[in-house]
Formats: C-alpha cells, structure tokens, sequence
C-alpha cells in the first residue's frame, strides 16, 4: 500500500523571508569571483584568446590583437607582442598605474585578386587597441620598446617599491 506524504506549506511571510535570504544573481557573481581568483592565483589567466575560445567553433570568439606574453625577471617586465603587419610609427605604448596599452593600426594588404566575395577572411586591418594587467608596480619613465620583425618587444622595469629586498636577520 502507498502511503501518501503530507505536504507542507509555507506562509507567505515564511516565502518571502526564503526568497529576500537568497539572491541568484549574487550566488552566481560570488561564484564567478571565486573562480576569477584561484584562476589568477594559479597564474593561468583564462582571458586568454585560446582559453576563450571554443574549439569546435574556430574563429567564432573574439580574439585579442595582438596576441602577448607576458613574463619578468627580478628587475623587468617584458611584454612580446605579436603584430606582424602594423606600421611602426603607428604605434601607441602607455602606462598608466598598473595597465599597459598598446594601440596601433594594421594596414590591409592590397592584393591583385579583387574577388566578388569572401569565403574566409583570417587577415585582419584596422585600428587595434589591447591593455593587459602588469604584475608588479613598474616605473613608466624608463619604458623601452622596439618594434623587429612584427614582434614589439616592450621592456618595463620594475619600481623600487615592487624590487624584492633582503632583509638581514639580527640575532638578539
């Protein structure tokens, strides 16, 4: 024999009380937070073009231009940014607080075919503008950058304050 359960109710007040206690949409923005952090805590920064990306949907993402590594030592920041095609004089590097920018213009190529449609277009030309996060806290009036080959080399040192120091220990 089937027994039946009772079911419960619940008061309007005691319904309002559940739904005013938990919020969706801030759950959810904890959560996103959360994996923000031990992502950046790993080093593994999952803003990254192929991380963004979907691999079953080749070329449906944006992409960030121009791609970028990002690496120190104990003096410097050193940023590799890959922009082949882009006019040297059109480039654009500044500093400000702890974000780097690089804005430039990538030239079409002008070729001889002038074909009545595109199948694909991979090639892109335009203005670009990309600011990544620095690490460390950089001193922006000894910035070098230098431009070889379509890869833009930008050399960054570190501010005194962001140098790490060795502390003597006193015996007492």
């Amino acid at each position: 024999m089937v027994q039946a359960r009772k079911r419960t109710t619940l008061s309007k007040e005691e319904t309002d009380m559940t739904y005013a206690t938990w919020n969706l949409f801030r759950e959810m923005e904890a959560l996103r937070r959360e994996v923000e952090r031990v992502f950046e805590q790993s080093g593994f920064d999952w803003r990254r073009p192929a991380f963004a990306r979907a691999a079953f949907l080749p070329g449906s993402a944006a992409r960030a231009y121009p791609l970028m590594n990002l690496s120190e030592d104990k003096d410097h920041v050193y940023v590799e940014a890959l922009a082949p095609g882009v006019d040297p004089e059109s480039l654009d590097i500044s500093v400000l607080r702890d974000t780097l920018t690089v804005s430039g213009e990538k030239q079409a190529i002008s070729a001889d075919v002038k074909p009545e449609a595109f199948h694909r277009n991979e090639r892109g030309a335009g203005k670009f503008t990309r600011s990544i996060t620095l690490p460390v806290e950089v001193d922006s009036d000894k910035v070098t950058a230098q431009y070889t080959n379509g890869l833009l080399l930008i050399t960054l040192p570190k501010a005194e304050a962001a140098k790490p120091k060795q502390i003597a220990v006193k015996v007492a």
